[in-house]
């Protein structure tokens, strides 16, 4: 009996995927375990594998390819069985798009629906998921959106074709700009962000800290032999998860009907890519060696670049470090990352004239930022941490005490 081969959610966020390359073609002969072909999700490049036995008779959706999750993306079958009915399955998603927003050319699929237009409210027009919430996102009337998927359904590339649409008035050319697709990562950035910034009531407070005695135990702890370097940011982040564990209040995650407070603290660090940005989860921080620190944030934000995080590696922190110092940027705010509570936005260190002992002097001071969901966090609940964080930076042998 043949097999679909349908476009799994491969991570728990992931609500389409892009189909990178095929590592098995027409015609091959495939296990269950397999691996088919690589997807791109919205986080890094995952393996979609084979869940039967037989031949790959038909590859419904070509290298390059976005489709919906649960779409019908390859067919497994014997070499002599009929396979035609699945190129008729209603059941399967039909919206499949281009990494460019034009249809895909395939044939496994129903084909020849006109393009007709869609009436009435946008409640009750026919449109898939992903079209839907970007539609929401941007404000746009599914109603006055032409669908051009079967039966007249809008899918994603009519909505993207609505909001490029330029006003008449418009200078448009092939010189005048360059319309780039988005990568599954960005997609994900900008509705992860809308989630973010328009739900959650943000407030930001900010310290500023002497950091003269982290630099000297820092070049300590490079002069010895053995071991990995530390960076300041292993510091930081190991002073982050011991006061998390005095403020659990700051460890939570918003629930809606409930607060969920932590006593583990699972440090998501933001982490630069080409597309974007990841956070790789340090699980357990609080109880982890500066050694084991630095070893671990390193494999985790050099596999985060390579796109070779396994879902539970990006998942499930309770409280994110983002850390902007090694580019010079002095002090800024993030955006939290739901259903976490806090994050903290770390600047860099830099030489400043401070008061000690009624003198001026210059001393090595370095600003972070928290960003707080006031449902979870209040004032003075987000300063006494913030206290607690100064405390043990301005005297770091208070995290090994």
């Amino acid at each position: 009996m043949a097999t679909k081969v349908v476009m799994e959610a491969l991570s728990p966020t992931m609500e389409e995927g892009q189909v990178t390359k095929w590592l098995k073609g027409e015609g091959d002969k495939v296990a269950s375990g397999d691996t088919l072909a690589e997807v791109e999700t919205d986080k890094a490049v995952m393996e979609l594998v084979a869940r039967g036995d037989g031949v790959l008779r038909k590859i419904v959706v070509p290298e390059g390819t976005t489709v919906e999750v649960g779409s019908l993306v390859a067919v497994i079958g014997a070499e002599d069985e009929d396979i035609s009915s699945f190129a008729v399955d209603t059941a399967v998603p039909p919206a499949v798009e281009s990494s460019d927003g034009g249809a895909a050319d395939v044939a496994a699929l129903p084909t020849g629906a006109p393009p007709v237009p869609v009436s009435g409210d946008s409640d009750r027009v026919k449109a898939t998921p992903v079209a839907r919430r970007m539609a929401s996102e941007r404000s746009i009337d599914l109603a006055a959106v032409r669908g051009s998927g079967p039966g007249g359904r809008v899918v994603k590339r009519d909505v993207e074709g609505a909001v490029a649409t330029p006003p008449a008035a418009a200078i448009t050319g092939p010189a005048g700009f360059e319309d780039v697709p988005l990568t599954q990562i960005r997609k994900t950035i900008a509705r992860r962000l809308a989630e973010s910034t328009g739900p959650v009531p943000h407030f930001f407070l900010t310290t500023e800290i002497d950091m003269e005695r982290v630099v000297e135990a820092r070049t300590a702890l490079n002069a010895l032999d053995e071991g990995p370097r530390v960076s300041y940011n292993d510091i930081v982040l190991k002073v982050i998860a011991a006061a998390l564990v005095e403020h659990r209040a700051c460890n939570a995650w918003w629930q809606g009907d409930h607060i969920r407070y932590f006593n583990e603290v699972h440090l998501g660090v933001a982490v630069a890519v080409k597309d974007g940005l990841i956070t790789p989860v340090l699980r357990n921080a609080h109880l982890k060696t500066l050694r084991q620190i630095a070893v671990e944030v390193r494999d985790l934000a050099g596999r985060a670049r390579e796109k070779k995080l396994q879902p539970h590696e990006y998942t499930g922190s309770t409280f994110t470090v983002s850390n902007l110092g090694m580019l010079d940027i002095d002090q800024f705010t993030g955006v939290i990352n739901p259903p976490e509570a806090g994050l903290l936005a770390v600047g860099s260190i830099v030489e400043k004239p401070a008061v000690e002992d009624g003198q001026v002097v210059v001393r090595k001071r370095m600003r972070v930022t928290m960003s707080c969901d006031h449902r979870v966090i209040d004032g003075a609940v987000g300063a006494r941490y913030l206290q607690t964080v100064r405390r043990m930076l301005e005297n770091p042998l208070a995290i090994v005490w």
